[in-house]
């Protein structure tokens, strides 16, 4: 098993268009909330940060699909985003959402560390 590689579900609690899957880590020196969801049945993971102001996306729990279930949205500013990059795709987002590297393996999700991110150890 690689070291930068951190099981965080099995790979059906992630399902198409559902809720996000919460989880916490250290981006940027800070202990924040990061997101997984399956879109067009790849696995994806995303800090939880608006790119307009730094709220996290969902007002209702691991709720950051809009209704069509085909871009992620912030429900404080209306920025909205690509569920497979993260990139900008209208509103106000200044660039966009900081994707978590993931894979998948024998059923299980993964995330990977990367030098600014970083598993929240209690």
């Amino acid at each position: 098993m690689d070291d930068d590689r951190h099981a965080l579900c099995h790979s059906a609690d992630l399902r198409e268009g559902a809720l996000a899957l919460p989880f916490d880590v250290v981006f940027g020196g800070q202990s924040c909330r990061a997101f997984a969801l399956r879109f067009r049945g790849q696995a994806h993971a995303y800090v939880n940060r608006c790119s307009h102001v730094a709220m996290e996306l969902d007002l209702q729990p691991n709720k950051v699909f809009d209704a069509s279930g085909q871009w992620l949205i912030c429900a404080n500013h209306g920025a909205v985003y690509a569920p497979d990059t993260g990139a900008c795709a209208g509103g106000p987002c200044r660039g966009g959402l900081h994707k978590i590297e993931c894979s998948e393996a024998d059923n299980v999700v993964f995330w990977h560390s990367a030098w600014n991110l970083r598993p929240l150890i209690f």
